[in-house]
């Protein structure tokens, strides 16, 4: 079973010690064969900025056909004969096409393939057992995984099956390496469809990826640093993508096209999470800007592109996390309050005031939390570096795992076999624990 996982970084990436991008100050560090400047510039997003109506958009209606040729004694003007000269000439259909990019592989690590897993876990894999309870918690560390460089912002399981870890493989862990962004990733999903995954970053582009052949599918560009991309569980050719400029857009994959845009003076988007329809999906903004705190959380209509609700979470916390309840119509918010807020998923979205839970730390760390696959568990980082599971339906702590020395940024239950479960840290490490 192969495990995804990204590299935070603010304005780096696990490459940027050996070589640094190749656009403006997006860089911490200075390059050590150039004389830093007389005053540093001031880093703005102007790079990533395409040109004029790049954005693609769907076919304008086509125009009238012009005439093969003069209509005998009709007058034509210069202009409609510059325009036939001009439809006429011939048109090569090879510089139509976007130019075939691949994804750097490292060709020095394992594979993804499962013919070299333990057996125990084959045999879970092949079975597909029920969800265990929560008086079988994970506890023992089964695997520790290292080759980040930097800190890790997501980590992400396969549903079947940046970096690619073949987590249980008994030779090279390391499935393959993918170095196609040219600055740090911020967020990476696997594609329901096959063997191909979504990553997004800083260098303003969400990207497709084929693991097996190492080759870029296809890129689409944004006008911002991409935060955070998700599928839409309903439709997985669509998927919907948050960044650094508030902005959220619908993507088609087969069309490479921006379906909907969703409209509202928001701060940097730091998570979104779709409702098990796809009908609406949740974001979390970065408000402290505007000192809006009503905007921190808002549920969205997809169909219609406008708010169900902004005033979901008035209090004057961020919240880097939002998940919703697998089976329940509820959700929860991971705060910067150090606690995590309960949510009905029904108009109009009240927050639980009776019950939340707390004990874990975030302290301004990109904590996440995420429910088991029965959703009797909630398991949530921390940034003590530990990992906290609580009981759902009492909010009451079950059991803590220390995972890391620094903050556990990101927890992810496997999505078959149950009691298992990911995590990442700030140090670039990602641990593995089992029953």
């Amino acid at each position: 079973m192969d495990l995804l996982s990204a590299a935070y970084g603010g304005a780096t990436s696990d490459e940027d010690d050996d070589e640094p991008p190749s656009f403006p100050p997006v860089a911490t560090a200075l390059n050590s064969f150039a004389p830093p400047p007389v005053k540093r510039p001031r880093w703005e997003y102007q790079p990533c900025l395409p040109p004029p109506s790049s954005f693609p958009q769907p076919p304008l209606p086509k125009a009238a056909p012009l005439p093969t040729s003069p209509a005998s004694g009709r007058y034509i003007s210069k202009r409609q004969r510059a325009l036939l000269a001009a439809s006429r000439a011939p048109v090569d259909a090879a510089s139509l096409l976007p130019p075939q990019t691949t994804a750097e592989v490292d060709s020095s690590v394992g594979s993804i393939t499962d013919s070299n897993l333990r057996a125990d876990i084959l045999h879970s894999l092949r079975c597909q057992p029920k969800p265990g309870s929560s008086k079988s918690l994970p506890s023992k560390l089964s695997v520790s995984l290292k080759g980040h460089t930097k800190a890790i912002n997501c980590i992400d399981w396969s549903p079947t099956h940046v970096h690619v870890w073949n987590v249980w493989d008994k030779g090279n862990t390391t499935a393959c390496v993918l170095k196609h962004h040219t600055a740090a990733v911020k967020d990476v999903r696997w594609s329901p469809h096959n063997l191909s995954l979504l990553s997004g970053g800083l260098d303003c582009s969400v990207q497709l990826i084929d693991v097996v052949e190492g080759k870029v599918i296809k890129v689409f560009k944004e006008d911002q640093a991409v935060e955070v991309i998700k599928f839409n569980p309903s439709n997985p050719n669509l998927f919907l993508s948050g960044g650094s400029k508030g902005s959220l857009r619908l993507w088609d994959i087969r069309s490479g096209l921006v379906t909907k845009e969703f409209h509202r003076s928001l701060g940097t988007i730091l998570d979104i999470e779709f409702s098990a329809d796809g009908r609406q999906f949740i974001s979390s903004t970065d408000t402290t800007r505007s000192n809006i705190s009503e905007n921190t959380i808002i549920v969205w209509d997809v169909l219609r592109q406008v708010p169900l609700s902004n005033q979901v979470y008035t209090e004057a916390f961020t919240c880097p996390c939002v998940r919703y309840h697998p089976h329940e119509a509820s959700f929860v918010a991971q705060s910067n309050g150090n606690y995590i807020a309960i949510f009905s998923a029904r108009p109009p979205f009240k927050l639980n005031k009776y019950m939340r839970f707390e004990g874990h730390g975030v302290w301004g760390f990109p904590i996440k939390c995420n429910f088991s696959p029965s959703g009797r568990e909630l398991a949530s980082g921390s940034s003590d570096g530990s990992i906290y599971f609580f009981d759902y339906k009492s909010a009451r702590p079950l059991r803590k795992i220390e995972a890391f020395k620094e903050a556990c940024t990101d927890v992810v239950y496997h999505p078959v076999i149950p009691n298992v479960i990911a995590s990442c840290g700030w140090t670039g490490e990602i641990s593995v624990f089992e029953r």
